[in-house]
């Protein structure tokens, strides 16, 4: 999966983004218990830190292959 996200095979889509800790915390957790379409592989968890000029943002997404890097497999 990585392989295919570096060699352009594919896009990330974002399931969800937040600048509450908690919240994404809370999330993750209940993402992890309930969904299960998720393949948790293919999984994108990012923290960008803004430090004092921006609010630290939390984001997870999906590795989304294209039709045609699926049928080459």
């Amino acid at each position: 999966m990585r392989q295919q996200a570096a060699a352009g095979a594919g896009h990330w889509d974002i399931l969800f983004e937040t600048q509450d800790e908690s919240e994404w915390r809370a999330r993750i957790h209940r993402l992890r218990e309930s969904d299960e379409r998720i393949d948790w592989t293919a999984v994108r968890m990012d923290t960008s830190c803004g430090r004092l000029a921006q609010p630290t943002t939390y984001r997870l997404s999906v590795f989304v292959a294209n039709a045609t890097a699926d049928a080459d497999e």
